[in-house]
């Protein structure tokens, strides 16, 4: 089930229709920004589950936005440190969180996604 760096990067530039660079690059801030937005255990979990490199990038993320800002705000996040286009981020966010659900056990992503708005669920393929 766990799968390493460049396949997490991978499987997002194949569903995001990015480079792998601008891949890496929002995977990276899309992590930081929804583990920013989960309590300190669950954000931990969630980083246990990451490719080991890429967990230990999200890991060092500093700073709490509001846990309650939506998916605009995020977007908005995401774009600014990755340097896409807001629709390049929104097809990244769904393809971040694809890849979370084979990259994870189920409930460590149901249970981080259960702490944000219902907008992010809504993103998530079944």
């Amino acid at each position: 089930m766990r799968v390493d760096e460049r396949e997490f990067f991978g499987s997002v530039a194949e569903r995001a229709g990015l480079s792998r660079e601008e891949a890496a690059d929002l995977t990276r801030a899309s992590l930081q920004a929804l583990v920013q937005r989960l309590s300190e255990g669950t954000a931990r979990e969630v980083v246990l589950h990451l490719p080991d490199r890429l967990g230990d990038e999200v890991r060092r993320t500093g700073g709490t936005p509001s846990r309650h800002s939506g998916l605009s705000d995020v977007e908005i996040q995401v774009s600014e440190r990755a340097g896409l286009r807001r629709d390049e981020v929104h097809a990244g966010l769904v393809a971040v969180l694809a890849t979370m659900r084979e990259a994870m056990p189920a409930e460590v992503l149901d249970k981080a996604l259960a702490q944000l708005p219902r907008e992010f669920r809504d993103l998530v393929p079944d």
